[in-house]
């Protein structure tokens, strides 16, 4: 699809590899997976693996990601694992690239802010070079950070955020802002074909057990036995989205026509009391929910206007959070070893 350049010429998209337009013989679908053994990364692997016309190639520094996620497709013909950190340049040819590395939790992306922010901004650039360079289509997973503490609610693409540029969290915000904003201009400037989903809070099997996320959290305490830590107040809400229908949300931004940025989420909006409840109700009755203090900048209110993914994608989400919740546990019960009772 051809953009139109600032002085209003059309900029016509970089020609992909020939063999896209072989009479006789119909290639595979190569496709990029940044980030492809973390949590959402791994589940997107396995839905693109499912097509026999794709062959599939993960490129992860394992900072965040673990290759446990990914060990039924080692040494598949159609599979490829690659070590590499995006931060450096990668020379492969492909014809999609789902870009989704980067730290996601705040113990993570807080742990080495500068590399966070490096790998949001020079990761980017590195993978929009990639694309220009092989006529690829990328497809940036961005967040519902972008919108900060938001001062609308719910949040429509359309809306600004109200973010502190220089906050705790901050790399993690500005860093994928600036993704966005890497992604327009490449698109602008060279006809790259890109597509932007502002993915919110997403939970599930493979999420890292200990890495401070509310819901991943809540589950490892029940399971141990130990208090349910609900940061003050109580009342700032969550929407969460099951992993299955985010990655399904995610294919069908990537296959359509749109650039977005469009927010993939759950419009279903939790206090972080009433996940607690749910939790405790579905998983050990027994253990108590108990407050501690919170964190800077931590968002009051986050909840998707999933409008858009409705109309343009025709995608909005099925799994209600009382049904994901028990195949969470099952998945955090076999890596814990906590047997359910009986």
């Amino acid at each position: 699809m051809a953009t139109n350049t600032s002085n209003g010429t059309t900029k016509q998209p970089p020609m992909p590899s020939p063999l896209r337009f072989s009479k006789f013989f119909q290639s595979n679908m190569r496709i990029l997976v940044t980030g492809g053994a973390g949590f959402i990364g791994s589940h997107l692997v396995d839905k693109l693996m499912e097509n026999e016309k794709n062959e599939v190639i993960v490129a992860d520094n394992f900072f965040t990601g673990s290759k446990d996620n990914l060990k039924k497709w080692i040494g598949h013909p159609r599979f490829e694992l690659i070590r590499h950190d995006v931060t450096e340049q990668l020379l492969v040819e492909v014809d999609q690239i789902y870009h989704l590395a980067c730290p996601a939790s705040p113990i993570f992306y807080k742990y080495n802010p500068v590399k966070t922010i490096k790998t949001n901004v020079i990761g980017t650039l590195n993978m929009l070079g990639l694309a220009k360079r092989v006529g690829a289509r990328i497809l940036l997973t961005s967040t519902s950070e972008v919108y900060g503490d938001p001062l609308v609610h719910p949040q429509p693409e359309s809306y600004w955020g109200n973010v502190n540029p220089i906050g705790v969290r901050s790399c993690y915000d500005e860093g994928k802002r600036v993704a966005e904003t890497l992604m327009f201009d490449y698109h602008r400037q060279h006809g790259i074909e890109i597509r932007i989903a502002r993915i919110f809070n997403t939970y599930g099997p493979r999420m890292n057990i200990d890495d401070g996320r509310v819901v991943s959290n809540f589950i490892a305490q029940a399971l141990r036995d130990e208090p349910l830590t609900v940061q003050l107040p109580g009342t700032q809400t969550r929407s969460f989205c099951y992993v299955s229908d985010m990655v399904d949300g995610l294919i069908r931004l990537m296959e359509g026509e749109n650039t977005g940025p469009i927010n993939i989420g759950n419009p279903g909006e939790f206090t972080m009391i009433e996940l607690a409840e749910n939790v405790k109700e579905l998983i050990n009755p027994a253990v108590e929910i108990k407050m501690v203090e919170n964190t800077p900048d931590d968002p009051r209110q986050r909840k998707p206007d999933i409008t858009k993914a409705k109309e343009l994608l025709g995608w909005e989400p099925k799994v209600k959070l009382r049904d994901g919740l028990p195949l969470m546990e099952k998945d955090f019960r076999e890596r814990l070893g906590v047997p359910k009772k009986n």
